[in-house]
């Protein structure tokens, strides 16, 4: 069967899918995206995978690919970061089967993409965003889509979204943000980026940004003209967002629980989900985010889930008739509902006692005002101390930078030492390296050893003599 292509591919493999859940870092594994499905998301996305990772790792294509395979889980797209043409497309071929189309992530805009030298910090590379997308097109059974940011100015973004598609891409999801726009700076994503994109190409557009609620996706598909539109923290907080529902926050933490019963997950995942279904009940019932942030086991998880629909319950009963929900919120605490990023101006006034931490401790003498991680460390070890200053200076290695032993004769870390000491056959004393030492001491014993004769010039009886046949046989 030919691999269909462009609007042939959405329509008929992705079902002409208008509703799309994001791939999420840790948030987007199986269980949640089983719990969106039911709630009218129609394609999602895995979390990002490394792809280097996946090549390499068999354990990593297992827990975060092969194991998670379930028939109710298509149509399904599969995300890598990569930066390497070759090794993008060895880790696509190992998950082609698994999925109907792989996407190459060059949205990510966090430091340990720049570090990683992928996603948004690849916007700049054509020629090689060329090459890795047209290798993948040429050699993969499935299509090969991707993810962008936009640049600040609209005609460059949308002659990088025409060269994508030249090079074989099959469909494009436009985040309308830049990748300076992130966490407090995040402000508004520009639609009219995404409507210049979808103008411009003739391949399907998904659009991403701006998504709290049904309304959202609906004004979005008709002012841009995008064949579908992606929710990532929107429906982290309302996984009912696509139904245009806004249910109790238990209803669907209930369900997200008995669904991770059946198809289990990495701890830390459910209690991410969880801290972002009960955000606002958590500022007003705070004890219990302690007590969910220390759950060790999904019974545990589930137990504060549950005592937090009793305090909701509680609060309903006691709501007096005409009260309007506090904190400029739209509904009660106890209602699945979007959070709105606070800008940093205003992310510092509202939060001036909880974020400026550091700056408490320098008004106050520092010592007595510790964060959580601080006191648990202060605990174990009354003697800490958290002043930079009184911190041991270390003398960086010659070579690499990392901090050098202080006895070491060559003025390096160990691992530089070690790899030195190697190659001139020396010693190191202070990093406990003896190279010189054991090979003088090899040579002294095997000068001590008694020299064995060639046993074709001993005589017969003489050690190192073979015996004769006759004998043997005898």
């Amino acid at each position: 069967m030919p691999k269909l292509e462009g609007f042939e591919f959405w329509s008929r493999t992705l079902g002409g899918a208008r509703h799309v859940v994001a791939p999420m870092v840790d948030q987007s594994e199986l269980a949640w995206r089983l719990l969106s499905r039911r709630h009218g998301a129609q394609l999602c996305y895995t979390p990002m995978l490394h792809a280097q990772v996946f090549v390499r790792d068999a354990n990593y294509r297992k827990e975060n690919l092969y194991c998670e395979v379930c028939p109710e889980d298509r149509p399904l797209i599969v995300q890598f970061c990569a930066n390497d043409p070759e090794v993008f497309v060895q880790a696509a071929l190992l998950a082609q089967d698994y999925c109907d189309g792989i996407d190459l992530n060059l949205g990510c805009p966090q430091m340990i993409a720049k570090r990683g030298h992928y996603g948004a910090f690849l916007q700049e590379e054509w020629e090689l965003l060329q090459s890795m997308i047209l290798l993948a097109h040429q050699k993969l059974s499935v299509p090969v889509t991707c993810k962008i940011r936009v640049f600040p100015e609209i005609d460059k973004t949308v002659r990088y979204a025409q060269m994508l598609e030249k090079a074989g891409c099959q469909l494009l999801t436009v985040h309308g943000r830049t990748k300076e726009q992130k966490g407090p700076l995040s402000g508004t994503a520009s639609w009219e980026h995404i409507k210049a994109v979808r103008k411009a190409v003739a391949i399907p557009v998904f659009a991403n940004g701006n998504i709290q609620c049904l309304r959202d996706v609906e004004r979005c598909i008709q002012d841009t003209g995008v064949q579908g539109v992606m929710s990532a923290e929107g429906n982290l907080h309302n996984p009912a967002l696509f139904e245009g529902r806004s249910p109790a926050v238990w209803e669907l933490a209930d369900e997200y629980l008995e669904i991770v019963r059946q198809h289990p997950c990495p701890l830390s995942y459910v209690r991410a989900h969880l801290f972002k279904l009960w955000h606002h009940t958590l500022q007003v019932h705070q004890l219990l985010r302690e007590e969910l942030a220390k759950a060790k086991t999904l019974e545990a998880v589930a137990a504060v889930s549950q005592e937090l629909k009793l305090r909701c319950q509680e609060d309903m009963s006691r709501q007096k008739e005409g009260e309007k929900p506090s904190g400029g919120l739209p509904f009660f605490h106890w209602i699945c509902q979007p959070y709105l990023r606070p800008g940093p101006k205003e992310g510092s006034q509202e939060h001036r006692g909880a974020c400026s931490k550091r700056a408490l401790e320098e008004e106050e003498g520092g010592a007595e005002v510790l964060s959580k991680n601080k006191h648990k460390q202060r605990l174990r070890n009354p003697r800490k101390t958290f002043d930079p200053s009184l911190k041991p200076k270390y003398a960086r290695c010659d070579q690499c930078g990392n901090p050098k032993g202080n006895r070491c004769v060559f003025n390096l870390c160990r691992s530089c030492c070690k790899k030195r000491a190697f190659k001139e056959t020396a010693d190191c004393p202070g990093h406990g390296l003896l190279f010189k030492t054991k090979l003088e001491r090899s040579l002294a014993w095997k000068a001590a050893q008694p020299r064995l004769q060639d046993p074709q010039q001993a005589g017969p009886g003489e050690p190192g003599s073979l015996p004769e046949v006759g004998s043997a046989l005898a």
